[in-house]
């Protein structure tokens, strides 16, 4: 019920505390210090001069250690969150793909279920729902069966089923999709654009509409395009000329060291999320693999540390894990480690509208946290003061 950890360096959001102490209580961070504090009848546990820092929040994950969320049973859910938990996560929203509406009803049943048991994992933030109302032309691996246009009569019926979602990634430029961010919003879900073809004129109508968030910037998304000759801005473009927030998946493969150091230019550490968007590959061997569910799922093939499908035409999905996000954008976008650490912290906890309770290492929030050594190997996960992952058990 109480716990101390010391002899680390305690990441904050903006700076170091050099051989602190974080003290805990029943789940809850009591205080952070300077120095090896007293705190009577309390579990001590020596950081052995490590990094001590917030447990990392992922916005957009999939799946991992061959499991995806959309597998149909709730075992996958347990099993991808402790996956991720051996590599820092404390916090994640479950993600589906584009599919039928009775796959996506299933999945929201069985994120509750799961919910109620996750005891010894990264915990849930509610569920987002990628898709099916995406652009054709930029649906990625996304499965072209499922995609289709908003339909008030089916979100509806989805929003209705089930209080679990917490995001929504869909097409602004879509017949219905500025009805369909203003109901996200009256609802208080977090609507993001993702697969589309939008120019700047319809992502600044859908931003002033409710939707604030580019997903997986880059990647199933329009640039600079050209119409009657005329240039346009694309989405790229826009979410970089607005004040939206972005999720980037900082693999070193999606994005190469120019973007993730241009993204962060413009950006900031402040509008920029750390995703993995993490298939069923993560955490395992490279091969052949499913994405999506094992019933219904695309054929992909994972090897150069990134899923492809079949015929190499085009990636279908990261095989990331959260500490790989936080090496690249050190050793590929040159960012400090202080702001690496908050862009899969404090960032996404505010996008997530949970920064009161996780994000930092502050009095009052919950004692999610991490320790790891310089190249950013985790040495133990903690979540809400519950320790989930022990490296040296491992040994």
């Amino acid at each position: 019920m109480r716990l101390k950890i010391t002899n680390g360096t305690i990441i904050t959001p903006f700076r170091y505390i050099r051989n602190g102490t974080v003290v805990i209580e029943n789940g809850v961070i009591l205080g952070v210090h300077e120095g090896n504090i007293d705190f009577a009848d309390a579990t001590v546990i020596d950081a052995g001069g490590n990094y001590i820092a917030p447990g990392f929040i992922d916005l957009h994950i999939h799946g991992g250690g061959g499991h995806d969320f959309m597998d149909g049973s709730e075992e996958a859910f347990l099993k991808i969150a402790e996956t991720h938990a051996r590599y820092g996560t404390t916090a994640m929203v479950p993600t589906t793909l584009t599919s039928e509406k009775e796959d996506l009803l299933e999945t929201l049943d069985l994120y509750k279920k799961a919910n109620a048991n996750n005891h010894k994992a990264a915990q849930f933030l509610g569920m987002h729902l990628e898709g099916p109302y995406f652009a054709l032309s930029q649906r990625g691996a996304q499965d072209p069966r499922y995609i289709r246009n908003p339909d008030p009569k089916e979100y509806e019926e989805v929003l209705a089923y089930s209080s679990s979602i917490t995001r929504w990634s869909a097409a602004p430029e879509l017949p219905g999709a500025i009805a369909f961010g203003k109901r996200l919003r009256e609802k208080g879900i977090l609507a993001a654009v993702a697969h589309t073809d939008a120019i700047y004129e319809e992502v600044l109508d859908a931003y002033e509409n409710g939707y604030t968030l580019a997903t997986h910037l880059y990647s199933a998304m329009s640039g600079v395009t050209r119409k009657n000759a005329f240039r346009y801005a694309g989405t790229i473009e826009s979410a970089f000329l607005l004040d939206m927030d972005v999720e980037i998946i900082a693999d070193g493969v999606h994005l190469p060291a120019p973007l993730l150091k241009l993204i962060y230019k413009i950006k900031g550490a402040d509008r920029i999320a750390l995703i993995t968007d993490a298939m069923r590959g993560a955490g395992m061997p490279e091969g052949e693999s499913t994405l999506g569910s094992l019933k219904n799922g695309l054929k992909v093939i994972i090897e150069d540390g990134v899923a492809k499908l079949p015929d190499r035409t085009s990636f279908a999905g990261s095989v990331s894990t959260a500490d790989r996000l936080v090496r690249t954008m050190i050793k590929m976008a040159d960012v400090s480690l202080l702001d690496a650490i908050r862009m899969i912290t404090l960032t996404p906890a505010r996008i997530m509208g949970v920064d009161k309770t996780k994000g930092s290492l502050v009095a009052g929030k919950d004692a999610d946290i991490v320790i790891f050594d310089e190249d950013i190997r985790m040495k133990k996960t903690i979540v809400k003061g519950r320790i989930i992952f022990n490296q040296e058990q491992l040994i």
